[in-house]
């Protein structure tokens, strides 16, 4: 254990207890020199009036002052169990050293006034000097204690005035009203340098606190940073870091495995019973398959109804911890009134034999979770080199974008945003729509993905920007036009330039514009991505981070890019008729309000969650209840018809 009255100690304890605790540790680095100094100043004192005094005075007296000033010294030298500690021990101990300090000033001063009654000149003068130096010396030692520095000075003094009246000399009135003097002047100074100390302490003490307050804080919003909020699994950008760092530090000859779990048949409970209790099932299945998945598996949510699996061992270990969460996914979950059942298909692909890069592991776990979805659905699926080449060469997506006419086979939907206030169009999100003669419809995030492996996603990006101008100028002129950007786009300089060529071309105020970026986008390439964003927005034209809230922007990435709007992911909605979904969503409204952002929440689905949002402060909302997303032609005749929400639900 520490001794009390070592540095390190005294730093700690004045950090975690209240002043008084300070002040007695800071005390007992200078209360001992007190002791040493009356010690050797009554030796002294003694010595010089051995001849002239009677015994009594010159050595027994001196000797007992000077063998209690010396047993003190040791009980304040001594080390002090933390126990001790307490500031009421501590209080009492202080109030103590204040009467000894009132004791001790009489018993020396008249010990040395008594001896003052013998010898000449230079003996009286010895008197006065250790008068003086002594309490001048014992006052400043206790400058950490004002009370008996003030108690051992008013004693003194007054003492040696007394005593200088007594003998009557001018010299020694003279004396004795200097140090007087000098005496105010010192109690003065170490009042001050007290105060001074009570501010330091108590300003250290705040300044940990805000420390400690930040530090939890920053950890706090570490946790958040790398959290599903839905699911409360890790997520996405937690998954890639724990992959490569496990990728830095595993042997070759340590296997892992790298999975991908997709439930099945979980569309049709969204579309059934709803998003929010999409996400509730999501929730409970989260928690079931960390209850189940071993100690060393990472297990986290990639975004939607995809989770990550990271297993230490080879494929059959991987297997069989596959196998037991898709066990525990298929029994059914209690929502509400309504029971449940979904099943899913996972992907594995093992390190070092599938691939050494994350990014590669991910992809090829992705292409065995691709197969066992499209061939194997429920079960678990390997990668493996013909795997591979068998997705590859059939890829009939692939094959579709080739040979499509994309000015042809694209269109637009669009979906209206509304003021939540009056529930009027404020404006339109342009949604992209596939429809192949070859295999029929495909989803947006399929187009994207295809037209970016193809080296397709400019064209795709640039026509759809054209229809959407086209359309612009078909609506309102008061309606804004949201498009969206992918990460792609944001990268690619030539899609950027012709973006801004198509604006500085266009007819209608480049102020409707909106071009909607999501959190996945600022994964990697920020500065590009901020680069690019700057030069649209200063055409006028206005940005959005979509999806917000699902894990991978941060408040750093709010302030370095130049948005203009926050779109809260869907998910939030659902939690709008929760108490505590209530002040997760209002908290982040302050925070978009905090940094001046416009904020849009998606997903709103019911009656209930409309009014939820409105009341929480947010202005503007999206979501199946308002409208879903329809043609131009439909837009339009919708708007003819009035632009309130209640008109077109009652159509």
């Amino acid at each position: 254990m520490q001794q009390e009255n070592s540095p390190r100690l005294n730093t700690a304890k004045a950090g975690q207890h209240p002043l008084v605790v300070a002040q007695y540790l800071r005390l007992r680095q200078q209360i001992p020199a007190l002791y040493g100094l009356l010690s050797a100043n009554t030796t002294i004192l003694a010595y010089t009036h051995r001849h002239v005094a009677p015994a009594l005075l010159a050595i027994a007296i001196p000797a007992v002052l000077v063998g209690i000033s010396l047993m003190r010294m040791v009980i304040w030298i001594r080390p002090v169990k933390a126990e001790s500690f307490v500031p009421s021990l501590v209080t009492a101990k202080l109030h103590a050293t204040t009467r000894l300090s009132f004791v001790f000033s009489l018993a020396f001063v008249f010990w040395a006034f008594t001896l003052d009654l013998y010898g000449g000149p230079y003996e009286h003068g010895h008197v006065t000097i250790f008068v003086a130096v002594t309490l001048l010396g014992c006052v400043y030692c206790l400058s950490f204690l004002p009370q008996a520095a003030e108690a051992v000075c008013v004693t003194g003094t007054l003492s040696f005035l007394v005593h200088a009246l007594y003998v009557g000399t001018e010299v020694y009135i003279a004396i004795a009203i200097n140090l007087a003097l000098v005496a105010v002047v010192i109690l003065k100074l170490t009042r001050n340098s007290y105060n001074a100390f009570v501010e330091l302490e108590v300003s250290q003490r705040a300044l940990n606190s805000e420390r400690r307050q930040a530090q939890s804080l920053g950890e706090e919003n570490a946790y958040l940073a790398q959290t599903d909020a839905l699911t409360g699994l890790p997520n996405r950008r937690y998954f890639f870091t724990a992959l490569e760092k496990l990728l830095a530090g595993s042997p070759r000859e340590r296997p892992f495995c790298v999975g991908l779990l997709d439930l099945d048949r979980f569309k049709p409970v969204n579309d059934t019973y709803g998003h929010a209790n999409g996400d509730r099932l999501l929730s409970i299945l989260g928690q079931r398959m960390v209850e189940a998945a071993p100690a060393d598996t990472i297990l986290a949510r990639l975004g939607g109804d995809e989770f990550g699996l990271i297993v230490i061992g080879d494929l059959q270990q991987a297997e069989a911890v596959a196998q037991r969460l898709a066990e525990e996914i298929a029994k059914p979950g209690q929502l509400g009134d309504v029971v449940v059942s979904v099943g899913c298909s996972v992907g594995l692909a093992s390190y070092p034999e599938a691939a050494t890069t994350a990014n590669l592991l991910f992809d090829r776990a992705d292409f065995a979770l691709y197969h066992a979805k499209n061939h194997k659905r429920g079960q678990c699926v390997r990668f493996t080199e013909e795997l591979e080449a068998l997705i590859r060469s059939e890829q009939t997506l692939d094959t579709a974008l080739q040979a499509a006419d994309l000015d042809a086979e694209l269109s637009l939907a669009f979906q209206p945003i509304v003021d939540t206030t009056n529930l009027r169009f404020v404006g339109v999100e342009c949604l992209a729509r596939w429809t192949s003669p070859l295999i029929g419809e495909v989803s947006p995030e399929q187009l994207i993905a295809t037209g970016e492996r193809l080296g397709r996603a400019r064209d795709v990006t640039l026509i759809l920007f054209d229809k959407a101008l086209q359309a612009m100028g078909a609506v309102p002129e008061n309606l804004r036009m949201s498009f969206n950007l992918s990460g792609h786009d944001l990268s690619d300089p030539s899609t950027i330039a012709g973006l801004l060529d198509r604006i500085e071309g266009m007819t209608c105020s480049p102020k409707r514009l909106l071009f909607e970026i999501t959190e996945t986008s600022l994964i990697t390439e920020l500065e590009r991505a901020r680069s690019a964003l700057g030069r649209l927005h200063a055409t006028g034209a206005k940005i959005a981070l979509d999806d917000f809230g699902t894990g991978y922007s941060s408040l750093s990435s709010l302030h370095q890019l130049p948005l203009d709007v926050l779109k809260i992911d869907r998910s939030f909605a659902s939690q709008l008729d929760e108490a505590a979904g209530r002040r997760l969503i209002t908290a982040i409204r302050n925070l978009a309000r905090s940094l001046d952002l416009e904020c849009v929440i998606e997903g709103i689905e019911t009656d209930n969650q409309l009014i939820s949002a409105r009341l929480a402060g947010f202005p503007l909302a999206q979501g199946y209840l308002i409208a879903r997303p329809m043609p131009l032609a439909a837009l339009l005749h919708r708007m003819e018809l009035g632009n309130s929400v209640h008109t077109q639900l009652a159509q």
